[in-house]
């Protein structure tokens, strides 16, 4: 891996946006320590979401958790990545993004360790809600030290992220419950353990934040605050691209189980197909941003992805227990449109600002989107008794998601778009 780079001069703001260029760069040992360190910090974004699934049932009935605050709090992270993503440029504006990351560790790491110990639902829900606060402003942010440090590596340090990240949800999901029987069955101690991880993160940014000595403005300066970035097509584009496959995701994560459940397959084995459909986006996450940051633009990704799905998608409809570790696969690979979306953020703006305003903008449409998903398909299914029309719908919201993921991957950049003047009547 290469060092990275440290940008000393703010981009340019003159007639036309501009390219941001690194200047020299510091120690290889510290480009080392940057990329390890994203690397760990990536691996801490899911746990905080994937290892309470597990272990919901015993979190509820300690606590006293009735179902309506169960409900309320599988959609407590798609809320929270929304509200404080939207935050997250300006607090990068007035400290750097490298010391919000930072605090985002500390966030985590706290809120997770806390939460282990709350004695009511409304101590739970508010812990919980401030270690996805980290993990929301580091969503935001980690593309943008990608695009500033390593502006020639955006391709293999957005796969190194995707992949750590996925790693950290397979991960979590898989060995969260053997893990709590192995340490006493508390689940206690289950969650709380996680807090280690986040520790170490936290290790490895301090001494980054230190050695960048970041100003506020190094974030993207005022040419970012002066963005109008809602008159940018891509933008839009991107946010509900980002919003559906999201949705996709998260309907997976919550009911690929259940779908399998009901077709015969063992418990045991549903959760091994859910294991898997996570697992195969490490290496993908990992390959698929370095081939796209190749293109010129990503459309042809963006429809092989969708196919994959819409594949996956109809073989669990009509023979889930024929092949169902092929439509796990599948249906795998359709989820992998997450590190294309990031790695396209990345891409479609020239500076860090750029991609600091995109990628909150993205990410925060796009979650408010994705809320509505789970919600529909539970009810969809409660309604019919069958998984028919609830697997025909995610399919049909892979044609939107290919139409929209095919306008965002083109090569364009948000700047352009946003800073191109409006005539009458013409929409920009």
């Amino acid at each position: 891996m290469p060092p990275a780079a440290d940008t000393t001069t703010p981009p340019r703001t003159g007639a036309g946006p501009q390219t941001e260029r690194p200047a020299s760069a510091r120690s290889s040992h510290l480009g080392w320590l940057f990329a390890v360190a994203i690397a760990v910090a990536a691996f801490n974004l899911r746990p905080v979401v994937t290892s309470l699934g597990p272990l919901l049932d015993q979190v509820r009935t300690d606590l006293g958790m009735n179902p309506t605050l169960a409900g309320l709090l599988t959609a407590v992270p798609s809320l929270c990545f929304a509200l404080f993503g939207f935050a997250a440029p300006g607090m990068a504006r007035r400290i750097g993004p490298i010391a919000v990351i930072t605090a985002g560790m500390a966030a985590i790491t706290a809120g997770v360790l806390a939460r282990s110990f709350a004695g009511g639902t409304a101590v739970f829900l508010l812990l919980t809600a401030l270690a996805l606060a980290g993990v929301a402003v580091s969503n935001v942010l980690i593309p943008v030290v990608i695009k500033r440090y390593f502006p020639e590596k955006v391709g293999p340090m957005i796969g190194l992220y995707s992949m750590s990240l996925s790693a950290g949800t397979s991960l979590a999901a898989a060995v969260t419950v053997p893990l709590t029987g192995a340490l006493g069955g508390d689940w206690r101690v289950g969650l709380g353990v996680w807090a280690g991880l986040g520790a170490l993160a936290l290790l490895l940014w301090v001494p980054v934040m230190a050695a960048r000595r970041e100003r506020g403005d190094r974030a993207g300066g005022a040419a970012a605050d002066r963005l109008p970035i809602t008159r940018s097509r891509t933008a839009w584009a991107m946010a509900c691209f980002f919003g559906l496959q999201a949705t996709g995701a998260y309907v997976v994560m919550g009911w690929l189980p259940k779908i399998f459940q009901d077709a015969g397959v063992s418990e045991g084995a549903s959760g091994v197909l859910l294991a898997l459909t996570m697992v195969i986006g490490v290496p993908v996450s990992f390959v698929l941003p370095n081939l796209a940051a190749r293109r010129g633009d990503q459309r042809l990704f963006v429809v092989v992805l969708a196919s994959c799905g819409i594949a996956g998608y109809a073989g669990l409809a009509l023979a889930p227990s024929a092949a169902p570790w092929a439509w796990a696969t599948l249906v795998g690979l359709s989820n992998c449109a997450f590190p294309l979306v990031l790695t396209m953020i990345g891409l479609r703006a020239r500076t860090a600002g750029g991609v600091a305003q995109l990628s909150a903008f993205a990410q925060g449409v796009g979650y408010l989107i994705s809320i509505p998903g789970p919600i529909l398909i539970g009810r969809l299914y409660q309604a019919t008794g069958t998984w028919y029309l609830p697997l025909g719908f995610l399919a049909l919201l892979l044609v939107p998601q290919m139409l929209f993921g095919l306008r965002a991957a083109m090569a364009r950049h948000i700047e352009d778009e946003a800073a191109r003047p409006v005539a009458a009547g013409v929409r920009p």
